[in-house]
C-alpha cells in the first residue's frame, strides 16, 4: 500500500476565495478531497501533502542550518540545553528521550504478539539522536501550563537562525492547519472543529540529529518506536531515509517522500478528538540498508552526515479541554477519553519518555 499524495493547492484556492465558506459550500471535488483527508488518517496514520507555500528550497535551507548546527563542537550545543524548562526549548542532548516502547510494558507485549515481519527493532537504551526544540506562534499571555509556553533559545553566531525557523515552521503550520480543516469536514465536523482548538498551542518545530558517521551501522535505532503525544506532526523530507511506519492494520512501511512534499502523521491528541476513530501513528526510524546507500553517496561527495528531521508538533492549545468532538462523543470508544486538559496530558506523557520529572523537575 502506498500513502496517496494531496495537493492542497484546490482547497487552498477556494478557501482563499471563500474564507468564511461553511461545509456545505464545499464542490463535490473538494468534499471528495477532504472524505480522502480523513479516510487516509483514518486507515493508514499518516499523509504525505503537496502545499504551494511549502518548496524543497525552503526545506533545503532549512536542513543546510541545522546540519551546521549538529556539526558544532559537543560544549557548544550542550549550552542551548534547558533541562529545568524539561527540554520543551533549546537543545536535547543524545540519550536523553527515552523510547515509550521501552519503559512501557504493555505496549511490549503487544510487541511479542506482532508477526516477526512487522515488529520494530528493540532498542537498548535511551535515543542516540539530538533535537531542537523552537516554538512557533503565539503563546497565551495567561496559562496554566508556563514551561510548556517559554521563551525560545537563540544559539549564538547563527544570525539566520530565528528567520529560518519561524519561516520554515510558519509554513509547515500553515499546511497543518488546512489539513485540519479538510480532515474536519471528511469527518462531519465544523471546518474550524480542529483548528479552534491549536490556536495559541505551545506549536514546536523540533528537528532531529542523529550522527551517521559515530551512528551509522545498520540496524542502530535512532527513535525507537513510538507514537507522538501532540496532535498531528509534520515533517518535511530528510536526506537520509529510515523512517517506517506501522499501518491501523499492523503493517510496517518504509516511508518514502517525495520531493516537495511533506508528510503528516496523526498523534493523540487528535486519536482523543476522534474518540480512537483515528489512532496515533506508530513509527521508528533506523538505519537501514537504504540509508547505508545513502550515506556511501553523501561520503563521496563530501556532505554532511548528520541526518535531519524537520519535525514540527502541532498541538492543541494547553489550556483547552481533549474529549471526542461532535459525534465522536456517541462511539462506542469514546469512555476510553475522558475530558482532560491538553497540558495535564503532555505533562503526563512529558514524565514518561524522561522529558519531565516526575515532582517537575528533568
Amino acid at each position: 500500500m502506498q500513502i496517496p499524495v494531496i495537493d492542497l493547492q484546490p482547497y487552498l484556492e477556494f478557501t482563499g476565495k471563500f474564507p468564511i465558506a461553511h461545509k456545505d459550500e464545499f464542490d463535490s471535488n473538494l468534499k471528495s478531497l477532504c472524505s480522502e483527508v480523513s479516510r487516509t488518517l483514518e486507515e493508514t496514520g499518516a499523509l504525505l501533502v503537496k502545499d504551494p507555500r511549502c518548496s524543497a528550497e525552503d526545506n533545503d535551507r532549512f536542513l543546510d542550518m541545522m546540519e551546521k548546527f549538529f556539526e558544532m563542537p559537543y560544549d557548544f550545543k550542550r549550552r542551548q540545553e534547558r533541562p529545568h524548562l524539561h527540554y520543551q526549548v533549546g537543545v536535547t542532548p543524545e540519550g536523553v528521550e527515552v523510547p515509550r516502547s521501552l519503559v512501557d510494558e504493555e505496549m511490549q507485549e503487544k510487541l511479542k504478539a506482532m508477526p516477526k515481519e512487522f515488529q520494530p527493532l528493540t532498542p537498548t537504551g535511551p535515543d542516540p539522536k539530538w533535537r531542537y526544540m523552537w516554538r512557533i506562534g503565539p503563546r497565551p499571555l495567561s496559562t496554566r501550563f508556563k514551561e510548556l509556553n517559554s521563551e525560545p533559545v537563540i544559539p549564538e553566531g547563527f544570525p539566520e537562525w530565528k528567520d529560518t525557523m519561524d519561516s520554515w515552521g510558519y509554513k509547515m503550520i500553515s499546511a497543518i492547519e488546512a489539513v485540519a480543516e479538510m480532515a474536519a469536514v471528511g469527518f462531519g465536523l465544523q471546518k474550524d472543529a480542529f483548528t479552534s482548538l491549536m490556536k495559541q498551542g505551545p506549536h514546536l518545530l523540533a528537528p532531529t540529529g542523529s550522527d551517521l558517521r559515530s551512528h551509522g551501522q545498520i540496524g542502530t535505532v535512532f527513535a525507537g518506536y513510538h507514537y507522538d503525544l501532540n496532535f498531528l506532526t509534520i515533517h518535511g523530507r530528510s536526506r537520509f531515509p529510515g523512517l517506517s511506519i506501522w499501518l491501523r492494520n499492523g503493517q510496517k512501511m518504509d516511508v518514502k517522500v517525495p520531493v516537495g512534499c511533506l508528510l503528516i502523521q496523526t498523534g493523540k491528541q487528535i486519536e482523543w478528538l476522534t474518540g480512537g476513530d483515528c489512532i496515533a501513528g506508530m513509527h521508528e526510524v533506523v538505519v537501514t540498508d537504504r540509508t547505508i546507500d545513502v550515506i556511501k553517496l553523501a561520503s563521496e561527495q563530501k556532505r554532511s552526515l548528520w541526518r535531519v528531521s524537520s519535525t514540527l508538533f502541532a498541538h492543541i492549545a494547553s489550556d483547552a479541554v481533549l474529549k471526542p468532538l461532535g459525534h465522536f462523543a456517541d462511539s462506542p470508544l469514546a469512555c476510553k477519553y475522558p475530558p482532560l486538559c491538553a497540558g495535564e496530558y503532555v505533562e503526563k506523557e512529558l514524565a514518561v519518555i524522561n522529558l519531565k520529572g516526575s515532582e517537575g523537575g528533568a
